[in-house]
Parts: structure tokens; sequence; C-alpha cells
């Protein structure tokens, strides 16, 4: 009999995305924001900039990104609209990399337009922008987290012959 608490299982997800060129917008990054809150159901936070980079004109302190870490069963909902809803919507899809797991069984993927989530409506968007959705799961290895997320739905790519 195996134990039930060393299966691995989903801790969380994380929604981010760089904000680069809203900087000198706050209205655009309210808008934004307001459409990360619709993709997950949660309030992003602002990420601000640890350090000044005078090549970038990025001082320390302002906001560089956003970011929204779901756990519990808002983070499951989120993984099963990622998987049957968002990921079949977008354009020439055959699934995702094998490729994308990190040694310890999370995995990281990029969407390239927030518009493919149901909740925009790309009419009122001026920009589409890009985000980082990662998996983080309690897995040991690439092959545990492999399976987790294919049980879970996970629609990767077939291999080639």
């Amino acid at each position: 009999m195996t134990n039930i608490m060393a299966e691995p299982k989903l801790v969380k997800v994380v929604v981010n995305s760089g904000i680069g060129d809203l900087v000198k917008s706050k209205d655009a990054q309210e808008k934004f924001k307001n459409d990360l809150a619709q993709i997950t159901g949660q309030l992003p936070s602002v990420r601000k900039a640890k350090i000044s980079v005078a090549g970038f004109n990025l001082r320390a302190g302002m906001p560089v990104g956003m970011a929204v870490t779901l756990r519990g069963k808002r983070a499951m909902n989120f993984f099963k609209k990622l998987t049957s809803i968002v990921l079949p919507r977008l354009r020439d899809f055959r699934g995702v990399s094998k490729n994308s797991f990190d040694k310890f069984g999370n995995y990281t993927l990029g969407v390239a337009e927030h518009t493919v989530f149901p909740e925009i409506d790309p009419t009122k968007i001026d920009k589409p922008r890009s985000l980082e959705i990662t998996v983080v799961t309690t897995a040991k290895d690439k092959d545990q987290g492999f399976k987790l997320l294919e049980a879970l739905g996970m629609p990767f790519e077939k291999e080639s012959i």
C-alpha cells in the first residue's frame, strides 16, 4: 500500500507578465491589472524593480510586472480552464512541449496573447500582452511532474514518427 501523502499534487499556479511599456501610463496599467484579475479571479500584485538600470530607463521601485499566485480550488479551476478551453483556442495548437519542466517537476509555459482567455473581449484591448504560467507541483523530478500533469489533462504534444 502506498502512502497517499507521497503522491505528487498540484500546489499552486503562478501567472505573471512584464508590463514594460505600460510603466508610463497608469491608466493602461489599471486596465491590464483588471484583465489579469478577470482571467485569474484574483487581484494581481504589482512587482517592482529591485535595482536601477540606466540603459532601460529603469529606477529601483518602478513597476516592472504583475503576478498572481493561485492555490487550492482557484489553482485547480484555473488549470482546468487553461487545459480545456484556453490552450485548444491557440492558433495551430498541437500540444504543449514536454521539455518545459524544471528538475523539480514544475512546468512553465508562455501564452503569447492574453486575449485567448474567454473573459477578455479582444475588441476592447489596445495591445495583447504575453503571460507566463508556472504550474508548481510536489513532484520530485521531471517524470513525476509529467505523469501528474498528464493525468490532470495537460495536452502534451504527440511524438512525431
